[in-house]
């Protein structure tokens, strides 16, 4: 049973894409990984549907704090946006009815937080600000295989129009 993940690339990916785990490009996970049944594309198809009307986002870094179960993950948390907070709602609305199981935490976990992930290759900085402006769709494959993560679908945001 496929395991998926919705993220914010801060780089856009392709469809395709493949890394290791240990070399995730940077993003903001929107959604979770949940298990599903259901096929890609007809996943896809939702979050198009929900979410290709939005414009894309422009969001602040702001602190590091240390996420996981022993708060040894280093991130960095984005400042409040209402924008990103709508957009997550409005993916796990669009996403739930394809989830094996709708209740897992992936969909009624605690409050949202974004952030993106320190990895070896890089990181934000405080007060950075990060334009968002795709959705992906990726497969978590197993951490054994070979191939590591897979872009599967993305999901261009609409472009937010120049300032006069």
């Amino acid at each position: 049973m496929p395991r998926l993940v919705v993220v914010l690339p801060l780089a856009p990916l392709n469809v395709g894409d493949t890394f290791l785990v240990r070399d995730w490009p940077l993003h903001v996970t929107v959604l979770a990984p949940f298990l599903t049944d259901a096929a890609p594309g007809a996943i896809a198809e939702a979050l198009e549907a929900a979410a290709s009307a939005l414009p894309a986002l422009s969001v602040v870094a702001g602190g590091a704090e240390r996420f996981g179960r022993r708060h040894d993950i280093p991130v960095t948390v984005l400042e409040p946006h209402p924008g990103l907070t709508a957009l997550h709602d409005l993916v796990v609305a669009a996403v739930r009815p394809y989830a094996a199981a709708p209740d897992e935490a992936a969909f009624t976990g605690t409050e949202f937080r974004a952030h993106v992930t320190d990895k070896h290759h890089a990181r934000v900085a405080t007060g950075e600000t990060l334009e968002l402006g795709q959705l992906a769709l990726v497969d978590m494959a197993p951490r054994a295989d070979p191939a590591g993560r897979a872009v599967l679908a993305t999901i261009p945001l609409r472009p937010r129009p120049p300032r006069p």
